[in-house]
């Protein structure tokens, strides 16, 4: 099964600098209360993961339906850089595929005052382990051997130990070609998160945001731009948010005693069994073996501040906030980009901690 991607990149902010204050606001807040959607007024800015591009098209073009005078223009710059420019006051919000760490919380408080920040879980979404090659539309590999290919162990695509798990598909002797993101990604942290936890001995590199430089690869910036090197390169394999995949092959991933392909549905249940921390983001078990669980999964944020320097701001926040993790929402999301909506439980506890955003005072 391959997700469609619908759309194209979300509106990119433009030059020059950018600031939390908002153009002008809703006369609407208060703790714990929704904010009056319709009556909200001017632009919100925010940055970041590049994976959420797609849903992200449709959430900034589906808020007006609740919001018209509502703007969201959204730069997919990376999680990391997003969470740079949200910690620098670029941003009103950051999209994240990973949370925010205890230093980078503690260095909000000087943009969102001394309660910091929360996290939204807005976009579920499997990472595709994605190829290029001519004549094979999916191979299996369990977690070990995806290790030890995207450590440059395994070299060729006939490789036995690739050949052993997919009898009666004829493997070529072409090289593998790996293609990691350039740039501080949280798809990278959420990848080899997944290889660390259910790899570990395959994999000796850690969970981290930036590809390692010791492992002799090709890269690219971006979703988009390892997608599409991989795309031009025989051979190639790659790790990418599901939803921008393509035409590339996919690897269906071993789970217990079955190999598992990626789904809006498989990567669901990921979440579903994994538990909340108090900041509003989710730990995974990225080593169950727990049969129709896809468990490269990623979980993208939307950062926000607990408290706004403006009115102005905190309301435009709350209301495109709250449209994104509706029912609403995040089926736009879901038809946009093949992401799994939010659980019920989910989105009433984001609903709580959206309500609970205040002015500094």
């Amino acid at each position: 099964m391959k997700l469609k991607r619908f759309g194209t990149a979300a509106a990119v902010l433009a030059a020059g600098t950018l600031t939390l204050s908002a153009c002008s606001g809703g006369d609407t807040g208060g703790d714990g209360e929704a904010v009056d959607s319709g009556s909200v007024s001017g632009t919100l800015i925010g940055g970041g993961a590049s994976s959420q591009e797609s849903a992200m098209t449709a959430w900034t073009q589906g808020v007006t339906e609740v919001s018209p005078d509502l703007t969201v223009n959204y730069d997919p710059v990376g999680s990391g850089a997003g969470r740079e420019g949200f910690l620098a006051g670029q941003y009103s919000f950051a999209g994240s595929d990973a949370a925010m760490d205890e230093e980078e919380q503690e260095q909000a408080a000087a943009v969102c005052g001394p309660d910091g920040v929360f996290h939204v879980p807005s976009y579920i979404s499997p990472v595709a382990v994605a190829f290029n090659l001519e004549g094979v539309d999916t191979v299996n590999m369990d977690a070990e051997t995806i290790a030890k290919v995207f450590a440059g162990e395994i070299t060729t695509w006939n490789d036995d130990a690739i050949a052993e798990q997919n009898e009666g598909t004829e493997l070529p002797d072409t090289p593998i070609t790996v293609v990691h993101r350039s740039d501080d990604s949280g798809t990278t942290e959420n990848f080899t998160a997944y290889l660390a936890e259910a790899a570990a001995d395959a994999w000796e590199f850690g969970e981290v945001e930036t590809w390692p430089s010791e492992i002799a690869a090709e890269s690219a910036q971006q979703t988009s731009g390892v997608v599409s090197l991989a795309g031009s390169t025989d051979g190639a394999i790659t790790y990418a948010d599901a939803s921008q995949v393509g035409e590339l092959g996919t690897v269906a991933v071993g789970v217990g005693d079955d190999y598992v392909e990626y789904s809006a549905e498989a990567a669901s249940k990921a979440v579903n069994a994994s538990e909340a921390n108090e900041d509003g983001s989710v730990e995974l078990d990225r080593a169950t073996e727990e049969a129709g669980v896809y468990p490269i999964v990623l979980v993208s944020y939307h950062i926000f501040c607990q408290q706004y320097q403006d009115q102005e701001t905190a309301d435009l926040a709350k209301a495109f906030a709250e449209y994104v993790v509706s029912e609403e929402g995040q089926q736009a999301g879901a038809d946009s980009a093949g992401s799994a909506p939010i659980s019920d439980d989910t989105r009433e506890s984001a609903l709580e901690r959206i309500g609970n955003i205040t002015v500094q005072g």
